[in-house]
C-alpha cells in the first residue's frame, strides 16, 4: 500500500514536470529556482571579501566591506594556549606594520605574543576581553576578536593564507 501511495505521488509530480522537460528550447536554471533562493545566493556570495586570512603565527584577519580588518587568533592557537586569563591589547591609534608585535595573551599554560597580520592603524579593541578573556577560547572567530584595524596596504593580504592553505599548514606542523 505504501509503495502504491509513493508511486502515485511521484507520478503525479512527474506529470506536472513532463511538459517542461519536453520543450524544445532549453530552460534557464534561473527559471527553475525560486527568486528568493537566487537573491539569497547573490547576497551570500558578496561576503567573499569577508573571508578569513591567516598568518603563520596563527592570527587571522577578516576584512569587512568598509575596509576595516578584524583580527583574532585561530582555533588552533587558542586550543594550544588553553584557558586565556589575560589579554594585553594595543591602544586605539597605534600604528602597526605587518608582523609588528601588538600585544600578548596569557593562559594558565603559557603566554604568547600577538603579531599584526597587516600594516595599519588600530581603530578599536575588544573591551569585553578585559573582563572576560575566556571569550577568546569560547568564540575565537566571533566574540573573541582582539582588535580592528585599517588596512594601509591591501596587497599584503596576498601574503596571508586562506582557510584551505592554513588547514594544510596546521597539518604540516602537527606531523
Amino acid at each position: 500500500m505504501a509503495v502504491c501511495v509513493l508511486f502515485r505521488s511521484l507520478s503525479s509530480n512527474f506529470s506536472t514536470v513532463l511538459p517542461l522537460l519536453t520543450r524544445s528550447a532549453p530552460l534557464s536554471p534561473l527559471r527553475l529556482a525560486p527568486a528568493s533562493y537566487i537573491r539569497r545566493k547573490i547576497a551570500s556570495s558578496s561576503r567573499v571579501s569577508a573571508a578569513l586570512k591567516f598568518t603563520d603565527k596563527h592570527e587571522w584577519i577578516r576584512v569587512e566591506d568598509d575596509g576595516i580588518g578584524t583580527v583574532g587568533i585561530s582555533k588552533f592557537a587558542q586550543e594550544a594556549l588553553g584557558d586565556v586569563v589575560y589579554c594585553g591589547l594595543p591602544e586605539v591609534g597605534t600604528q602597526l606594520a605587518q608582523q609588528d608585535e601588538f600585544g600578548a595573551l596569557e593562559s594558565v599554560k603559557a603566554a604568547s605574543e600577538l603579531y599584526s597580520p597587516l600594516t595599519g592603524e588600530v581603530v578599536e579593541v575588544n573591551t569585553l576581553l578585559a573582563d572576560n578573556p575566556g571569550l577568546v577560547n569560547k568564540s575565537c572567530y566571533k566574540d573573541g576578536w582582539l582588535m580592528k584595524m585599517t588596512i594601509a596596504n591591501p596587497a599584503e593580504l596576498d601574503t596571508l593564507m586562506d582557510e584551505a592553505a592554513y588547514d594544510r599548514y596546521i597539518r604540516s606542523i602537527e606531523d
